[in-house]
């Protein structure tokens, strides 16, 4: 099952965020997914452990910085797959002295806003 973590009104926790950012292997993954790649293209590529990565991945993903998709196959095994989803975090402090983070993702795909758009309307029934 693929999570949604955009499906939440509130955004991502900005401490799921900054944690993300500051951990070297968060960073190392997002530097590898120049292309949406499977956890096993991740595991050839990057010098983390397997459990190490899918914690990883897990934080990226809650962090909404990376998006989690499937994979499908013709010989019927299915696989996750990751995708980078944001340009640029900007972190600001606002008029109050809070802290502000804010995501720049990239522009959506026709067939992603639709998924968007379906994720809503089940929320709503």
């Amino acid at each position: 099952m693929v999570r949604d973590p955009l499906a939440k009104d509130d955004g991502p926790d900005i401490d799921v965020v900054l944690e993300a950012l500051y951990d070297e292997d968060c960073r190392t993954i997002l530097s590898e997914l120049t292309d949406p790649r499977t956890a096993s293209t991740l595991l050839e590529r990057c010098e983390i452990p397997r459990s190490t990565l899918y914690r990883k991945l897990d934080l990226l993903v809650e962090a909404t910085l990376v998006q989690e998709g499937t994979e499908i196959r013709e010989e019927g095994s299915h696989a996750n797959r990751y995708t980078p989803d944001f340009e640029e975090v900007i972190v600001s402090r606002n008029e109050a002295g809070a802290i502000e983070i804010e995501i720049e993702r990239p522009a959506r795909r026709a067939d992603e806003r639709l998924a968007e758009m379906w994720s809503k309307v089940r929320k709503e029934l």
